[in-house]
């Protein structure tokens, strides 16, 4: 043995046989030491494995020679094609022809002859005048419109009965305004309606005092409550019933119409 095979084998190396032998034997002779087990080398636990891949293996293979079919080679002839052609009839079916309907009846357009004589006279009648007949003009009349003037520009102011004594024009145009609001406050009626309400106001009366001193077109200027209006207006028309009755407003001498606004102040007491 060369030197270099005796070191070899003195190196200690479990997969040799004979240290395999060695380690058996000394198991045998020594009870303490414990024998154990390559996991490598168990086999039991793969067992089961093992079988269930052979039964599946084997289940294919006869799955596969039952199903397998064989084919004999048949050679077929198939002839030659015939087409036929069923021939079907046709009907034909003839549809049913209206008769046109009758033309209209045509207007029967009777001709007069040329020698029927005509019993009407045309009579042409002439529009234009003689000489001898005498055109009366038309006489228009016109409506004379009265013209109305205010309060602020007449010359002469509405005296009322009572005021003519007064000494001058700005006298009795003061006496005038004085005496006429002293009359519609007497005359005024407070209507319950509003008094149970508490309604009460300044309403604006507008009027026109004519040439005879009566007065007319009474209107509501501005109004507070229907109510209230109503019983304004009462109290200016109650001027009509003065007498002697108020002297008309005069323009360079003339009597003439005067329109004048008054405020009837409504307060509860």
């Amino acid at each position: 043995m060369s030197l270099g095979g005796l070191s070899e084998a003195l190196i200690f190396n479990p997969s040799k046989p004979y240290y395999k032998k060695f380690f058996i034997l000394a198991a045998i002779n020594d009870p303490t030491m414990e024998l154990k087990k390559s996991p490598d080398a168990d086999l039991e636990n793969k067992k089961s494995t093992f079988f269930l891949a052979g039964l599946f293996i084997a289940l294919i293979v006869v799955y596969i020679a039952i199903e397998w079919k064989t084919y004999d080679r048949v050679i077929a002839d198939l002839g030659e094609l015939e087409t036929v052609l069923d021939e079907e009839e046709v009907i034909v079916t003839q549809r049913e022809q209206k008769p046109p309907p009758p033309p209209p009846p045509q207007d029967i357009i009777n001709v007069v002859e040329d020698k029927v004589e005509l019993k009407e006279e045309l009579v042409m009648e002439s529009t234009e005048t003689s000489q001898k007949e005498e055109v009366k003009p038309i006489e228009v009349v016109e409506e004379e419109v009265e013209e109305v003037f205010s309060f602020a520009i007449v010359e002469n102011k509405p005296v009322f009965p009572g005021c003519e004594k007064e000494k001058d024009e700005e006298a009795r145009s003061q006496c005038f305004q004085l005496k006429i609001q002293q009359h519609i406050a007497r005359n005024f009626k407070y209507p319950e309606i509003a008094r149970q309400l508490g309604i009460q106001g300044k309403v604006y009366i507008s009027f026109i005092i004519d040439k005879d001193g009566s007065v007319s077109n009474v209107t509501v200027a501005r109004g507070v409550d229907p109510n209230l209006d109503q019983a304004a207006l009462e109290a200016v028309k109650s001027l009509n019933n003065l007498n002697p009755k108020i002297q008309p407003a005069k323009q360079r001498g003339k009597p003439v119409r005067m329109s004048f606004t008054i405020p009837v102040n409504a307060r509860l007491q």
